[in-house]
């Protein structure tokens, strides 16, 4: 039997929460230098690469550096140890790193290849007399309209730079008229247009194309007329997006988030991407305007480079443009197409399908069309009374909300949670509250200090027995968009404890109401935390006592410290850990008489892994959730989340020896976490096909046969039915007296 030895678990026992992002951030690189992948989706890896890179700053840095510039206080020291200064200097030297090779790999492997493959990318003196034509044409036409010369001097203060905007900065230089005689001047490159412009005259299965900065910086002499233009530069500043509310009043959460909305623009400089061979009074002029930190420090100070000089073209977020081209098919992934799941291929209304078993739906291999079924039945269905839904992020021209629209305006009774503080949606968002109060939706914000991020969705039918409730439950939101791109898990469900539950869930978000006992629903802020150690703990208990035991956790990221420490005691106990965190993860496995028992992988491929999966138990004992929570500390007591079981007995069949075997088994993009927190690929044994979990669930979903919907990466859907044999998600629905799980339902106050 194991033995719980007495190691004291120290800032060593955890990895830094920035560094493993940033390494979560390689494995993004690594599948944009993956040349396995076909050429247009390395280029979008390069894209997500930048994306992920902006928010990164806007947010986590932004707060580091909070900390460490602030008001003087002394510095909190993170769980491993480093104040805030240590981190930014840390976090800087991995970033240059990364983001040198990023554009390595654009400019001595994706650039090549891109060229072979008849994408040319060209400069302005290299453009054709047509080609020319056309772009003097595009710009006279279209963008000098737009553009705004502002020039910077004691009568024009320098402009005040957009969060992520793309800008030209010049020195000027004339000898009569207006103005000094040397001049600094920058130009935004303006949003509203294209970033790639594609030239015409190309034979078929070729494209040229030119980048809008280097259109407009060709033409500089004209939008400054009577100047000579001695340099220019792209540049780009990244600025502090954290938006804190909880110290704000307001009587209106609306008018608050569109308030802090347009301070976003304005918030503090936090990073400078310039052309590697920028003009060095440019480069200056901008560093002393933002206040930011360059390379030169005073002696004995830390050394932290906010400055970026970046040998290619800034914001490679632009490269999306050239990866949404039509007619490029081969360059892309095969199109995938979700399978209906077995339980809706029959007549039957939705409603009568749910009522009689549970239905468990794997996204994006089976459709999300189910979903949308449920809440746009709901909508038509005259004996639905009232529906209830949670809106975390949704999609432009949302089919759930426009049912939601329609529900209420045929009288129905309908309430939509619209989570305003959802981060760099909250324009949408707003956008959409205002239609759906026009309609007649009850829309409201949840509270001012957590944020709603369950996914819940809730219909309540006038049936012949009486009122009846039918749930979905799922990991991912409500929306058709990502649902063809990220992996997540809903479930379907009639049964009464969980729909009493989601009642009780909505009348806490809409109406602060208290005191329900929880029976089979696990909720945040009030007892997920607590719950989640206890069923660590149980499994602890079992491996002391010689007696079968497990835990299985699928996460986005890690990263609580007492989830951790509970994980660690649970290792030392015996238990066998596997841990599948797609993102951060602060645990360090493999550490002896520690976390020897633990495993921890990273799956990045194709489809963002975003469904959080949880098994404590081994074999029939085995208890099996699905959540919208990580195991975070702003999921856990900042945010309303739920964790749901799966009772029906084939469902947690299906993910026990199916689901998570098959992501288990991963060995073509599964990264292995080491001890000294970098990851390395799993590797098949000798003699073995490398098995690739995306590419085992969409052979699976194909050969359960009919089609649904054809969703290629872009492009427009194609209706397609087959038939054919089935294998099933379908099970019979549980009592309502079964698996009743007793929980106190009481809130708790934020630690």
């Amino acid at each position: 039997m194991a033995k719980k030895s007495e190691i004291t678990i120290g800032p060593e026992a955890f990895i830094n929460r920035e560094l493993s992002w940033l390494e979560f951030n390689l494995r993004v690189l690594e599948e944009a230098e993956n040349e396995e992948n076909p050429l247009l989706e390395r280029m979008k890896f390069l894209a997500i690469f930048s994306s992920n890179l902006d928010e990164f700053f806007m947010v986590r840095v932004a707060g580091v550096r909070e900390q460490a510039f602030g008001d003087g206080a002394p510095q909190d020291f993170a769980a491993d140890g480093l104040t805030a200064s240590e981190q930014l200097r840390v976090i800087a030297a991995r970033t240059q790193e990364l983001v040198a090779r990023q554009y390595r790999c654009l400019r001595e492997s994706i650039g090549p290849a891109m060229r072979e493959a008849g994408f040319n990318l060209l400069r302005n003196a290299e453009l054709k007399r047509e080609q020319k034509k056309y772009v003097d044409r595009f710009f006279h036409e279209r963008a000098l309209p737009i553009l705004t010369p502002m020039a910077c001097d004691p009568a024009h203060p320098s402009p005040r730079y957009h969060n992520r905007g793309l800008y030209l900065g010049t020195m000027l230089e004339h000898e009569k008229g207006l103005g000094p005689k040397q001049l600094f001047a920058v130009v935004q490159v303006p949003q509203v247009l294209p970033r790639v412009i594609v030239l015409p005259g190309d034979n078929a299965g070729n494209v040229s194309f030119v980048l809008l900065e280097e259109l407009v910086a060709a033409r500089l002499p004209e939008l400054f007329g009577g100047f000579s233009v001695k340099s220019w530069t792209t540049f780009r500043i990244t600025r502090d997006c954290d938006q804190e509310l909880l110290e704000q009043e307001s009587d209106d959460m609306l008018k608050l988030i569109e308030e802090r909305l347009k301070e976003r623009q304005r918030g503090q400089a936090v990073r400078l991407e310039i052309a590697a061979k920028a003009d060095e009074s440019i480069a200056q002029r901008i560093i002393d305007d933002e206040d930011l930190r360059g390379l030169s420090e005073e002696p004995g100070t830390t050394i932290y480079n906010e400055v970026y000089r970046i040998d290619g073209p800034l914001d490679l977020t632009g490269l999306w443009e050239l990866y949404k081209l039509p007619g490029f098919e081969k360059f892309h992934d095969k199109p995938h197409t979700p399978r209906r799941p077995p339980a809706f291929r029959q007549q039957r209304d939705i409603f009568s399908t749910v009522s009689r078993e549970d239905v468990l739906v794997h996204h994006p291999y089976e459709s999300f069309d189910p979903v949308v079924d449920f809440v746009t039945s709901a909508a038509r269905d005259p004996r639905v009374l009232a529906i209830k839904q949670t809106l975390y992020r949704t999609s432009g021209d949302s089919p759930i909300i426009k049912a939601l629209m329609d529900a209420a305006e045929a009288g129905k009774h309908v309430t939509a949670l619209v989570e305003l503080k959802a981060r760099f949606d909250e324009a949408n968002n707003v956008s959409w509250a205002r239609q759906l109060e026009r309609a007649g939706v009850h829309v409201v914000f949840g509270f001012l200090d957590l944020k709603t991020h369950c996914k819940v969705s809730l219909v309540i039918r006038n049936e012949r027995e009486g009122l009846k409730r039918y749930v979905h439950l799922g990991t991912g939101n409500y929306n058709p968009a990502t649902a063809t791109s990220y992996t997540d898990l809903g479930l379907f469900t009639a049964d009464a404890d969980i729909a009493e539950d989601a009642s009780a869930l909505f009348n806490l978000l809409t109406g602060y109401s208290q005191g329900h006992q929880w029976k089979k629903l696990i909720v945040a802020p009030n007892d997920l935390h607590s719950r989640t150690l206890e069923l660590i703990g149980s499994q602890a208990a079992l491996a002391s006592a010689g007696r079968p035991s497990r835990i299985f956790a699928k996460v986005n990221s890690l990263a609580d410290h007492q989830i951790i420490e509970a994980l660690y005691g649970a290792s030392q106990a015996g238990v066998p850990i596997e841990i599948l965190s797609r993102g951060i993860c602060c645990l360090r496995p493999g550490v002896s008489g520690l976390s020897e028992n633990i495993q921890v992988r990273s799956i990045v491929d194709r489809f963002l892994e975003h469904s959080r999966i949880f098994i404590f138990g081994e074999g029939a004992d085995a208890e099996v959730y699905l959540g919208s929570a990580d195991w975070m500390p702003r999921n856990f007591f900042r945010r309303v989340e739920v964790m749901f079981p799966v009772l029906a007995e084939p469902l947690k069949e299906r993910v026990l020896t199916s689901i998570v075997p098959t992501y288990i088994a991963d060995t073509a993009r599964a990264r292995r976490l080491r001890t000294d927190g970098a990851y390395t690929c799993d590797t098949p044994a000798k003699k073995q096909t490398p098995q690739r979990s995306q590419i085992l669930f969409m052979e699976e979903a194909s050969a359960m046969g009919e089609t649904i919907t054809q969703l290629p990466n872009h492009g427009s859907s194609v209706e397609k039915k087959q038939s054919s044999s089935l294998m099933g998600s379908r099970v019979p629905a549980r009592s309502n007296s079964s698996h009743r799980q007793n929980r106190s339902g009481s809130r708790k106050s934020r630690p």
